[in-house]
C-alpha cells in the first residue's frame, strides 16, 4: 500500500471510532523520522482535547488495525490534539477560524509580500478573505497560499 492508500484506510477505520466519542477526526499522517514510522492521528472538539480523549480513541483504535492490519512495517500510533497553530486543510478548519487572527503564506510575493496577518473574515472553498493590520480587506485564492493557520498574536 501507498502512504496516500495507507492514510485513507486508517481514516475510515478511525472515524466512525472518533465520531461514537463525540469527537472529530481533523487529520491523518504517516511519516518516516529518522528510522521510525508514526502513524498520528489528530482529534479535536469543542473546548479543545484532553488526555482522556487520547486514550479514548488510541485503544479502540490501536485494536481495529491490529485487527485489519494494513500496515506492513512496525509504526508508532499517536493520538493527539492538532494544536492551536496547525495549518488549515478542510473547510471547517476555515470556518472554526472566522474572526481569528491568521497568517497565510504565499507561493508568490504579492504586493511585495509573500506573508500575510490579519483577521479572517471569509471563506468560500476558492478563496480567504483577510482584514490586515492596515486595516485593508484582500482576497487570495487558496491556490496561491501555501500555508495558512491560525497564530496567537500577543
Amino acid at each position: 500500500m501507498t502512504r496516500k492508500e495507507i492514510v485513507e484506510t486508517v481514516r475510515n477505520i478511525a472515524e466512525p471510532i472518533v465520531e461514537e466519542l463525540g469527537l472529530e477526526l481533523v487529520d491523518v499522517e504517516f511519516v518516516r523520522e529518522g528510522r521510525d514510522w508514526y502513524l498520528r492521528v489528530y482529534i479535536d472538539k469543542d473546548g479543545g482535547v484532553t488526555l482522556d480523549d487520547c486514550e479514548a480513541v488510541s485503544q479502540p483504535l490501536s485494536d481495529k488495525l491490529d485487527e485489519v492490519d494494513p500496515i506492513e512495517q512496525s509504526y508508532l500510533l499517536e493520538v493527539s490534539s492538532p494544536g492551536a497553530e496547525r495549518p488549515f486543510k478542510t473547510a471547517r478548519d476555515f470556518e472554526k477560524a472566522m474572526g481569528e487572527y491568521v497568517m497565510a503564506k504565499l507561493y508568490k510575493a504579492v504586493n511585495g509580500k509573500k506573508t500575510v496577518e490579519g483577521i479572517l473574515e471569509g471563506y468560500d472553498g476558492e478563496t480567504v478573505t483577510i482584514l490586515t493590520d492596515e486595516d485593508k480587506r484582500e482576497i487570495y485564492r487558496l491556490k496561491d497560499i501555501s500555508k495558512i493557520n491560525r497564530i496567537i498574536k500577543l
